[in-house]
């Protein structure tokens, strides 16, 4: 039996949400979002294609800087008014890339993470949700809806494993540019 598996050819890093106007409700937000921002800046070492979306421009805002600053340039950010991050645009993009995979950060656990977990499994997308970049204005919404991720299919990690999954060994050309965001993961201070 084949065991899914994070790996750079397969997997597309989803970063669904993390707002202006919301970001200061979700439980401890400055600790994911800054889990959030070593994620990116290691998938774009990694040559990972990033997501981005954003739920309702008008209402929310934009993707908050601390996000945007470690983008790649030309990221393709998708405004949305469904819940669900898989898109018919993320849909399509995958596609065009030949992603299997779908690493999954950002918020509401509950609401829009859940619902774009749910769409991509329905849809043959193996996902992994990274359980330390996810979070909810309303904690106790939060592991419920990481056991829900996970009946539907999808695969919990945290983001020192996934990175290190996506590197496979210390011999990767990129693990000297990644062990910093790594050590920032382990100890905030450092970034």
């Amino acid at each position: 039996m084949a065991i899914p598996r994070l790996t750079t050819e397969s997997t597309a890093l989803l970063v669904i949400d993390i707002q202006e106007r919301i970001i200061g409700t979700i439980h401890e937000h400055h600790g994911m979002t800054q889990r959030c921002r070593a994620l990116i800046a290691s998938a774009a070492l990694l040559k990972l294609p990033i997501i981005v979306t954003e739920q309702y421009v008008k209402g929310l805002g934009h993707t908050v800087s601390a996000i945007t600053e470690v983008l790649p340039p030309n990221t393709h950010i998708i405004e949305k008014t469904a819940f669900s991050a898989f898109t018919p645009e993320v849909r399509a993009q995958l596609s065009e890339l030949g992603r299997t995979n779908l690493l999954i950060c950002g918020i509401e656990a509950h609401v829009c993470v859940l619902q774009s977990v749910l769409d991509a499994c329905a849809n043959g997308i193996q996902t992994f949700h990274a359980t330390d970049a996810i979070s909810s204005g309303q904690p106790n919404q939060i592991n419920p809806a990481f056991r829900r991720m996970e009946r539907a299919g999808s695969i919990p990690t945290g983001v020192l494993s996934a990175l290190y999954e996506l590197m496979e060994s210390c011999e990767h050309p990129a693990f000297r540019a990644v062990l910093p965001y790594a050590k920032a993961v382990v100890n905030p201070m450092q970034q």
